[in-house]
């Protein structure tokens, strides 16, 4: 039972449709020296210089995802400036001086991804949207894992301003729909990313 609040970040699972998620990703550069960790599972977006950033919005109608939103990032590749060795590693560290550095990022936008919730969803509340918890920021996820502790608030509703749209639930021995802090399945509202907004960056 998801009765604990453990979470992960983003996980892709499959495609809208069923298909299954075959792993694709893209490569886009980080800014040599960014100064903000980013962690296996969070919302990226991609800025003005044309480099992969955190999104520092939680996708709300107040505070909506920027027009570069592209996906979730899933680890990177950069020359470590230590050992001069190429290094691939689950989360960007913060302030890594790499001219090569690179993201890989899951940016389809009909990809399911996985989360958690900081409450109860019931059945009731399918279909509708919800945004993350709380902003994205360089101590959201944990550097030891590089894995990302983002959720999903358990506030949903029915307005299109809200980033994600949920499509299902996980439900097996281990979750089930309604748990204390509910485990679903969500997919970025086309407003929300950048494949299918209509703003440019």
């Amino acid at each position: 039972m998801a009765s604990s609040a453990t979470p992960y970040g983003l996980k892709a699972v499959n495609l809208i449709g069923g298909q299954p998620y075959a792993g694709s990703t893209r490569q886009i550069k980080i800014a040599s020296g960014y100064n903000t960790n980013i962690f296996n599972g969070s919302v990226v977006s991609i800025v003005a210089g044309g480099t992969i950033e955190i999104v520092t919005t939680n996708g709300d109608n107040s505070t909506p995802f920027p027009a570069g939103t592209i996906g979730v990032f899933v680890g990177c590749t950069y020359t470590d400036p230590s050992t001069s060795q190429i290094t691939f590693r689950q989360s960007w560290p913060a302030d890594t001086v790499a001219a090569d550095a690179k993201a890989y990022i899951v940016d389809d936008p009909d990809v399911v991804f996985q989360v958690q919730a900081d409450g109860a969803v019931t059945q009731a509340d399918l279909g509708q949207n919800c945004h993350l918890a709380a902003v994205q920021s360089t101590s959201t996820g944990d550097t030891t894992t590089g894995n990302s502790t983002s959720a999903v608030s358990a506030t949903t509703a029915v307005t299109s301003g809200f980033a994600f749209r949920i499509v299902d639930f996980v439900d097996g021995p281990e979750s089930s729909v309604g748990d204390a802090f509910t485990d679903l399945l969500v997919k970025f509202n086309p407003e929300s990313h950048s494949y299918t907004n209509k703003t440019g960056i």
